[in-house]
């Protein structure tokens, strides 16, 4: 039990110096991207992004990168088991939900200018 402690306490400790890293590799992308203004912006935003692309590479090597790509790669198998409605179905359901909103416009149209009479009639304005 024990060792289960400790190493789950060196994991911890060895996550937290990789997000060490992670911040120190996109503040220094960020850096250099302004340190070098002077030079071309294509070479800068290519520096930048590769800093970007090391700092995500790094971060899914800790804990809760592996569980995030791990969330990410089931919520894909998901998506890809969903059953997408059929161009006729969907315009159906569009026109529904517009049908639907015109008349419940029209009933609380109708309310509110029932109600405003009503207030007029009770006012005497």
């Amino acid at each position: 039990m024990n060792t289960k402690t400790d190493n789950t306490a060196s994991t911890s400790t060895l996550d937290v110096l990789k997000w060490l890293g992670v911040i120190l590799v996109l503040g220094g992308g960020v850096f250099g991207f302004y340190y070098f203004e002077h030079h071309m912006l294509l070479v800068r935003v290519i520096g930048l992004l590769g800093a970007s692309v090391l700092a995500l590479l790094i971060a899914s090597r800790t804990q809760k990168g592996r569980s995030t790509l791990e969330f990410i790669q089931e919520s894909h198998l998901e998506v890809r088991k969903v059953v997408w409605p059929s161009r006729q179905e969907t315009t159906q359901m569009t026109g529904l939900v517009l049908l639907m909103v015109i008349i419940l416009s029209l009933i609380i149209w109708g309310l509110d200018s029932l109600l405003m009479w009503l207030v007029r009639l009770i006012t005497q304005s």
